[in-house]
């Protein structure tokens, strides 16, 4: 039960392109913004949609697909787990992010899809 801990799922579209960067470490990261969408009928009975963002990141050789293979507008499905980071801005407010920590991606739609 421990593998099921923070575990996410999530089909979605790319909100950009994706980012990398090489750390002091050499460690690389990809990071890129998933679209999801929800679909439901409200109150009048009209068909509406919901989307929720997500940051999306990767290391090493997950990163390395990313930057290969990955682009604005693509489908992806993600396997990962929820991480929650916190940072100090230039004003020294202290700001918390959650993110999605990609351990495997798959790629969808069709090969022509741009």
């Amino acid at each position: 039960m421990s593998t099921l801990k923070s575990h996410v799922q999530l089909i979605g579209n790319v909100g950009q392109e994706p980012t990398m960067a090489i750390l002091e470490s050499g460690k690389k990261v990809a990071r890129f913004s998933l679209a999801t969408n929800e679909y439901y009928k409200d109150d009048k009975g009209e068909k509406t949609q919901t989307t929720d963002w997500h940051t999306i990141v990767a290391w090493g050789k997950t990163a390395d697909v990313i930057e290969k293979y990955v682009g604005k507008g693509k489908m992806v499905g993600v396997t990962g787990k929820l991480t929650t980071r916190t940072y100090t801005t230039d004003d020294g407010s202290q700001r918390y992010a959650t993110e999605v920590e990609a351990k495997e991606i798959l790629l969808l739609g069709s090969k022509n899809d741009s």
